[in-house]
């Protein structure tokens, strides 16, 4: 038995799939404010079975009272949502992402993709690093095949780097295995930074851009992000030692130094210990 439904579906336009999951690779929320931000004004044409997918005991539904009785309960829920953007049709996938079934839905989506006729597949992820806030936002980049990424962004980093596997990396490696060309975007988020970090779901937004010929609105990400801006420089300012810290950071972005794969592990355990062992916020 099929994982989806898939609802009424118009025919599409060189379709481009864009994907991002909450809780793992999404540090600041960033790929999953994107996907949002991205997916204003669409409507679902696809749901998954969330019974299938999640462990209600690790990622429970929300319950919602009012003067004391309870109103509405949210349960979380991974679908895909279609709009056009410009000249094509844009699909999102996004939700929190899957405890169980990762195979099954490997298998699932790329039927689905194959079905709907999907041009390309985007992954969205933000991971923590020793970037400053200071800066513009850095990108790492895959690809399933040389040409693929955009917006001056490279793939990287060089050599060979062995991390923990999200389910939205499985979903782009067997993805591109079934023939469909694919291409990820993980947006490095200060490591000291707690909370969203819309400034990282800005640049996102911008390469998902590029690849559609279209400038993606931000909405009101960008005040947001500004906003952060003058709260972090106020913290960096308040504290010496945060303040040289960040000044070192930002000394070893001038120097334009590329991430080693042993600093980025290193910096990946060090979120999973902040988050708890799966990788969800614990706070």
């Amino acid at each position: 038995m099929s994982l989806f439904r898939l609802g009424e579906t118009p025919t599409l336009v060189a379709p481009i799939l864009v994907a991002a999951f909450d809780g793992w690779v999404d540090a600041g929320s960033a790929a999953t404010t994107a996907a949002d931000q991205l997916a204003r004004g669409s409507s679902p044409i696809a749901r998954f079975s969330d019974d299938l997918l999640y462990d209600y005991r690790a990622r429970r539904p929300t319950l919602e009272i009012k003067d004391g009785r309870p109103a509405t309960l949210a349960w979380p829920e991974l679908v895909m949502r279609l709009r056009r953007i410009g000249d094509r049709d844009v699909l999102v996938l996004a939700g929190p992402e899957p405890d169980y079934r990762w195979r099954e839905l490997a298998t699932d989506v790329v039927e689905l993709v194959r079905r709907l006729e999907v041009d390309a597949w985007l992954s969205l992820g933000a991971i923590p690093a020793a970037v400053p806030h200071t800066r513009p936002v850095t990108v790492l980049g895959t690809q399933s095949q040389p040409g693929l990424l955009r917006g001056g962004v490279n793939p990287g980093p060089d050599g060979t780097l062995t991390v923990p596997a999200a389910a939205l990396s499985v979903l782009d490696y067997v993805v591109a295995a079934a023939g469909i060309p694919t291409v990820g975007y993980y947006a490095q988020v200060p490591h000291y930074v707690s909370g969203p970090y819309p400034a990282a779901a800005v640049e996102l937004l911008r390469l998902v851009g590029h690849h559609l010929d279209e400038d993606v609105v931000p909405g009101d990400l960008r005040e947001e992000a500004g906003e952060l801006r003058i709260r972090l420089d106020a913290a960096a300012a308040a504290n010496e030692t945060t303040r040289l810290y960040v000044e070192r950071l930002e000394g070893m972005v001038d120097e334009a130094r590329l991430p080693a794969g042993d600093d980025l592990i290193a910096d990946i355990e060090r979120f999973l210990r902040e988050r708890g062992e799966d990788g969800r916020d614990r706070s």
